[in-house]
């Protein structure tokens, strides 16, 4: 039987996470470009957008319209940044965790024991895909909704934030629109990414189980011996089934 591909399954996830710059090739980050890309993408797009958000509600204490309208999006892009930041301390262990899910121990040992799992790693696809869908349709109406309610032509910016200059006037205006559509994308897909793996992890959790327990139910076999099978359980290929 061809080895089981645990990691295949969110490699999407993980190829996103990358892009973000949340994932490094090693362990953990090292000087290089891509811990440089990280710092970028995290105080630029990440940070920055909050900052301005929270800025602005400083900035407009007394108008309560403002504060509920920024409050409402800036608190969701905290909690992304916040699975940014414990995604980046824990990468250690989610990288010893991706290499472990491989091994001989965490196999299924025949095509049954795939079988007890697979509806919920096509369920989990399922909801993997809603979360992009509905992720993506919000990322697409935030961004564009200056311009279909043509408030455009006021100089509108898709979040209400403060910034240093006026971006009403070009081209501070384009550039500030720009920008803020690249932070939400940033994101909004850390968010969903984040959620999707973590997701996935539980999956594989309860694979375990029930790997498990198919190895418990087939202690009495006739084709084996319930000592080697205790053995295999126990050392994985290091011992070898007769």
């Amino acid at each position: 039987m061809d080895k089981f591909d645990w990691k295949l399954i969110i490699s999407s996830n993980i190829l996103k996470l990358k892009v973000l710059g949340l994932w490094p090739k090693d362990e953990s980050f090292k000087p290089n470009l891509y811990t440089l890309w990280t710092i970028i993408s995290l105080t630029v797009f990440m940070c920055g957008h909050n900052f301005f958000q929270i800025v602005n509600i400083i900035v407009n204490l007394n108008d309560l319209e403002t504060i509920t309208a920024t409050s409402f999006i800036s608190l969701s892009t905290l909690v992304a940044l916040m699975k940014a930041f414990y995604v980046i301390r824990n990468m250690e262990i989610l990288k010893k965790l991706m290499v472990t899910l491989n091994c001989d121990s965490f196999q299924p040992k025949n095509v049954r024991q795939i079988s007890l799992f697979e509806p919920s790693l096509k369920f989990w696809k399922i909801v993997s895909s809603l979360c992009w869908t509905v992720s993506c349709g919000s990322v697409f109406f935030w961004s564009t909704y200056p311009i279909f309610d043509k408030s455009v032509k006021e100089h509108r910016l898709p979040f209400l934030a403060w910034y240093p200059y006026n971006t009403k006037i070009s081209p501070y205006y384009e550039i500030t629109y720009v920008y803020q559509v690249f932070c939400i994308i940033f994101l909004a897909t850390t968010a969903v990414s984040v959620d999707n793996l973590i997701a996935a992890l539980n999956v594989y959790i309860g694979a375990q189980f029930d790997i498990l327990s198919d190895d418990v139910l087939h202690l009495y076999d006739v084709t084996t011996i319930i000592v080697e099978i205790f053995m295999y359980c126990w050392f994985g290929n290091e011992v070898e089934l007769k």
